[in-house]
């Protein structure tokens, strides 16, 4: 953990965050919260993470996202070095897919 964003206010802020039930209400918050181009820079970083774990090339990245090639470095290096929470939260997003793509096909047998 990065001991200099560990403060009371960003643990208020997290568990602001993490009451959240759903998307529309994600939505709500960080509609309020953000700016919408922070909001629209901070999914961005998400999908460059995604496709880097996908093993997809910088040139590839660009042109689906917009990213420079700063942020896609910047964010390469947060997958290689950080710690860990975009991984986490690629594994946990995929799994939650699974489970539902799972749960669409027993519903349809």
């Amino acid at each position: 953990m990065n001991s200099k964003i560990k403060s009371e206010l960003t643990d208020k802020l997290f568990e602001c965050i993490l009451s959240m039930e759903n998307l529309e209400e994600c939505y709500r918050l960080f509609e309020d919260l953000c700016t919408v181009h922070e909001i629209q820079a901070i999914a961005q970083r998400m999908e460059v993470a995604q496709m880097l774990d996908a093993k997809k090339t910088y040139i590839e990245i660009a042109e689906k996202t917009g990213a420079s090639t700063a942020t896609i470095s910047r964010v390469n290096r947060a997958l290689n070095y950080g710690t860990d929470g975009y991984r986490l939260a690629i594994e946990r997003v995929a799994k939650k897919k699974a489970n539902s793509e799972n749960t669409d096909v027993s519903k349809s047998e």
